[in-house]
């Protein structure tokens, strides 16, 4: 029978990694997972007991397709607190995790045959995604020279007539930031050329000491996509939102109903009490900073020495051509050798990745210094 292209995306490898590091786990027992990129630390406390009262309270039906109101309200409100933006409630569309912010903000802005630019390295799930829906993914080679991110002189050597841009500030694999004013110039050029920018924000909350700026402080016709995944840690609970221009609302919002009604209405009112949590999230924060200073001081010794400035996130992106050209068969020797788990490169950039690995620094970091350890030993 027929099986449509749409269906024959590359797989994101990232999940592929992590299966064969659970069938490690099973016959060996000792894995380090630096391969995921979610939090180890659960949801908050607070909203934990919001997911209860909740659960107790309330039926936990469908709620309209652009979600709860209070939800909408609280993001809207830490747009004004976190930015000194004025976002209205009724510009925010909560979704069912960033991946369906994603879909539906592709889907409402571009048809089949547009040209979208991205960043290589990037996340992988827009290249894909783009793909699935017949777009065209325009990858923009960035390296370290621009910070691994996209600049309006690098768009106008590669792009080529451009009916969007994806951006992501801090970025998925390479942790790295736009300035305030090299996002101004990407939204300015995007602007004045009428491509649409989708900013992905999902890793605000997570920097060290470098100040971050959204897209909506300089553009009206951007579409921010941000999550209670990474900064809440609150992954599986699969919700995320979209801050849209005016001209998307209505295309969303019909589009949310047909696609998937609602998002999870248990996450939707436990998330309402995750921006009263910053003092926990903060601590997690804090670990993270302890986590990559220790890397950034162990993996060097051990061999990785050539490493993306990591702005945010909690990602180390290290050049590896010096000890392989297979990025998969490295990562695929070091964890059957060492247990410790890594994505190779061609995730996130399929012409160069072959030379590079990521590693993920959400964990506890007893486990980060001892993954070095062992790294440190194999390579020697």
């Amino acid at each position: 029978m027929k099986i449509s292209r749409r269906g024959q995306v590359p797989p994101f490898i990232v999940m592929d990694v992590m299966t064969a590091a659970a069938a490690r786990e099973k016959t060996h027992g000792d894995v380090l997972h630096l391969e995921v990129g979610q939090p180890s630390t659960p949801a908050p406390a607070g909203v934990l007991a919001a997911a209860q009262a909740a659960l107790s309270q309330d039926k936990i039906g469908y709620t309209v397709a652009l979600g709860i109101p209070p939800l909408r309200q609280a993001i809207a409100d830490h747009y004004g607190r976190a930015y000194g933006s004025a976002v209205a409630p009724q510009q925010v569309v909560v979704t069912t995790g960033s991946s369906g912010a994603f879909l539906l903000a592709f889907l409402a802005a571009f048809d089949v045959g547009d040209r979208v630019a991205l960043a290589a390295p990037g996340y992988p799930a827009y290249r894909n995604i783009l793909t699935a829906l017949g777009i065209e993914a325009v990858e923009i080679p960035a390296g370290p020279d621009t910070r691994y991110q996209p600049t309006p002189e690098l768009l106008e050597r590669y792009g080529g007539r451009l009916d969007g841009l994806i951006i992501a500030s801090p970025a998925n694999p390479t942790g790295t930031m736009l300035s305030p004013e090299a996002l101004a110039d990407l939204t300015a050029y995007c602007d004045s050329r009428s491509i649409r920018l989708v900013s992905d924000e999902i890793y605000h909350g997570i920097t060290y000491g470098m100040g971050t700026a959204t897209a909506l402080q300089t553009s009206r016709s951007a579409i921010v996509v941000n999550s209670f995944s990474k900064y809440y840690s609150m992954t599986g609970w699969r919700l995320g939102w979209l801050v849209l221009p005016e001209d998307l609302l209505r295309p969303v919002e019909c589009l949310a109903q047909n696609l998937y009604i609602s998002p999870p209405t248990l996450s939707q009112y436990a998330a309402v009490a995750a921006f009263d949590c910053g003092e926990e999230l903060d601590r997690n924060v804090a670990r993270y900073a302890r986590n990559r200073s220790l890397l950034l001081e162990a993996l060097p010794r051990a061999g990785f020495d050539r490493l993306a400035p990591a702005d945010g996130a909690f990602y180390l992106y290290a050049e590896i051509g010096h000890l392989t050209n297979d990025s998969v068969e490295f990562c695929r020797r070091m964890l059957a050798e060492t247990g410790v788990a890594a994505t190779p490169g061609v995730d996130f950039d399929p012409v160069r990745g072959h030379a590079t690995m990521r590693f993920s620094f959400a964990g506890a970091t007893g486990e980060m210094a001892e993954a070095a350890d062992r790294l440190h030993r194999w390579l020697r």
